[in-house]
């Protein structure tokens, strides 16, 4: 995961003296496309939520590396926000502190209110994290690290 980085901290500082091309620093850029087969626009490194569709993808670079996967996401009146979020930290054996002490194994918090990606029940809806089964809530953690991107379209 380091490399990811290395590579995303050089392009950045390669266009801020414009060495990839017409960019000058402080001109306007264009907004970014879509990532492919996502709902998101995420060019570097990053996670996409899909709350209608119920799916969710990792993005290194650019481009989707896991996903689309199965999700549940809040029930109604507990709804997963949508926006654009970052990941703000991670506890892998994480337990519930407003609900009973309930388990959220692989725990990656994006959004206020403990919003978080963890492991659950994909068959119910969640009080507004997003669930995700055992294998792919464990990629997510190991994936995500501390100021990633999440965008919930």
């Amino acid at each position: 995961m380091r490399v990811r980085r290395l590579r995303a901290t050089v392009v950045a500082a390669a266009m801020s003296i414009g060495v990839l091309g017409a960019v000058a620093v402080g001109q306007a850029q264009a907004g970014p496309d879509l990532t492919a087969g996502t709902p998101c626009a995420i060019g570097g490194d990053g996670a996409c939520v899909s709350v209608d569709t119920k799916q969710a993808w990792l993005v290194d670079d650019g481009e989707v590396v896991r996903g689309p996967v199965q999700i549940s996401v809040g029930a109604p009146g507990h709804e997963t926000p949508r926006g654009s979020f970052v990941v703000e930290w991670k506890h892998k054996d994480h337990r519930s502190k407003e609900f009973n002490d309930a388990p959220m194994p692989w725990a990656v918090f994006f959004a206020p209110g403990g919003i978080a990606f963890h492991e659950g029940n994909l068959g119910t809806p969640s009080a507004g994290c997003v669930r995700l089964g055992a294998a792919d809530a464990q990629a997510f953690y190991e994936f995500l690290e501390v100021g990633d991107p999440v965008e919930v379209r």
